[in-house]
Formats: C-alpha cells, sequence, structure tokens
C-alpha cells in the first residue's frame, strides 16, 4: 500500500516528533552523513568533465526522486509511520512558522556566525554534529532571506512558469535552457543578481548557510524542500498527460552532451535505475 507524504504544515504535534526523532536516530548510525556525501560527489556542473546525473541535467528530477527515497526507507525502517513531509515554499513563507518551529527544524542562524540555535538539529544539542562538508564548519548554519542581500522565496507564479511548460526538457541538456520544465524548475536562470536564481535554486539561496551547494543535505529542510520539487513533477505530468521525460535516446557521438547526460531508459548511477522507472511512483507514495 502506499504511503502518504504531507504538506509540513498540517503534521500533528505527535507526526512531528516522530519524524525528528527517526532523523537524529539515522544521524547515530552514521546513515545521514552518507547521503550527505553521495549529494556532494554528483553535484557536478556544466563546468566539469563527465556525466552530470543529479544537478544541470534532464535526470535532476528522476535523481533526487530517487535519493528521497533511499533516505525513506531509511527512516521507514526506523519507524515504519514516517514518511518526509513536504514544504511549500509558496504559501509557507514565514521565518518562524512551519517548517522553522523549534519542535521541528529550529529557527535561522544567529547574527554572528549563522549558527542555528534552535531546534533538535541545533549544535549546542549534541546531536546534529556536520561530519561531512565543503568547510570545516561542526555546526548547522543558516541566513533565512539572505540578510545582507534581501532575496524572496518563488511565489505561485514563478512556479506556474515552471508547471506550464509542456516539454519535459530541451537541448542543450544543461543550466542554459531558457525553455522546458525541468530547468524552469530547477532553476538556472540568466542574468546577474537574485533573477538568476528560480523555484528550486532560489529556495536554496534564501535559506543560504548550509543549503548553499553540494553539501546542502546537511540541512534537514533539504528533504522536505526536495519532497515538493518532486510533487511538482507529479503535478506536471498530471497536467500534461502523455509528456515523457526527455530526451528519450542519447546525444550522438557528435553533441557535446555525449555521455554527459542520462537519456530516459539509461542507467543512474549509483543505483542503476532509468529515468523511465522513476515517472510513475504511484505504489510507492502519494501526496496529501
Amino acid at each position: 500500500m502506499a504511503y502518504t507524504r504531507k504538506d509540513v504544515s498540517t503534521l500533528t504535534a505527535a507526526e512531528r516528533r516522530r519524524f525528528v526523532k527517526a532523523m537524529l536516530e539515522i544521524k547515530r548510525r552514521g546513515e545521514y552523513d552518507e547521503f550527505v556525501r553521495m549529494h556532494i560527489d554528483y553535484y557536478t556542473s556544466d563546468g566539469e568533465e563527465g556525466l552530470r546525473a543529479a544537478h544541470m541535467a534532464p535526470s535532476f528530477l528522476p535523481w533526487h526522486r530517487r535519493f528521497l527515497l533511499d533516505l525513506e526507507k531509511a527512516l521507514r525502517k526506523v519507524d515504519s509511520s514516517v514518511s518526509v513531509p513536504y514544504w511549500d515554499w509558496t504559501r509557507e513563507r514565514s521565518t518562524t512558522h512551519a517548517p522553522w518551529t523549534a519542535d521541528l527544524l529550529g529557527g535561522n542562524g544567529r547574527v554572528t556566525d549563522r549558527q542555528v540555535m534552535t531546534g533538535p538539529f541545533a549544535y549546542s544539542g549534541g546531536q546534529w554534529t556536520i561530519k561531512e562538508g565543503i568547510t570545516d564548519g561542526e555546526f548547522l548554519t543558516r541566513d533565512l532571506g539572505r540578510s545582507r542581500n534581501p532575496i524572496q522565496l518563488p511565489t505561485r507564479d514563478d512556479l506556474e512558469s515552471a508547471l506550464a511548460d509542456p516539454v519535459y526538457d530541451t537541448r542543450p541538456w544543461d543550466s542554459t535552457c531558457t525553455k522546458g520544465f525541468r530547468n524552469k524548475l530547477e532553476g538556472w536562470g540568466t542574468g546577474r543578481g537574485s533573477v538568476a536564481w528560480r523555484n528550486h535554486n532560489r529556495v536554496h539561496r534564501w535559506v543560504g548557510g548550509a543549503m548553499l551547494g553540494g553539501a546542502s543535505v546537511n540541512d534537514p529542510v533539504f528533504w522536505l524542500h526536495h519532497a515538493f520539487v518532486d510533487l511538482q513533477w507529479t503535478r506536471w505530468q498530471q497536467r500534461h498527460r502523455g509528456a515523457r521525460y526527455l530526451p528519450a535516446t542519447p546525444p550522438g557521438a557528435g553533441d557535446d552532451q555525449h555521455e554527459r547526460i542520462v537519456a530516459r531508459h539509461e542507467k543512474m548511477p549509483p543505483w542503476g535505475v532509468t529515468p523511465d522507472s522513476m515517472e510513475d511512483v504511484s505504489r510507492i507514495y502519494r501526496y496529501a
């Protein structure tokens, strides 16, 4: 039977406690840090050599869908009632309401060093030490809204601009695409400043701190954010019936993207599953 992912703002106090407890347990076991390490390993950009599976590529959505499922599987081994809630950043835009409450993810970082001092994932609580990262810092950091150079969370209209596009992805299949649902949602824009960050990417920038860069998994909000991004893929599929993951076939030998992206029936590392196999997960979970 499929389980349900809920809007974080609708969780009961008991559901919040169980989610936090399961997260802290897989962190204690060392499992959580493996997820951080994996995301760092697959944070490959356009300018680098080799295959791009997780970012700046068509497989951004199926790769993170499988990544979420693995995290959820680990949580459900601890407590079978737990699933990853989603954070609707088009509605929940306050820095003091869900998910930024003391009984869930804690709040913003302090002014001096952006260290999160509240909630179960505060370093001072002794249960959430950063062990895998791109810096030597041991504590979780946030800069909600980016205090020195403020930006706003994406709006419903911003999200609608992605959902309205009937084509999954287009050439050149990277961060420079101006058409296609995938990059409009992933959010690699053009220009300078805040306009260069849209939807998914803008949320990472808005949270700031640990959510910047490959080690963003160190902030548990990563999962709530990506659950909402995953929901958008489901909504897009429902709106554009019959639309499929693209490209359907790999770029040829003379193409700049040859062996740099994953086509529909090719295997995504590290699991060896295809984007095609990730398009329909209705038997595994659904969204409330």
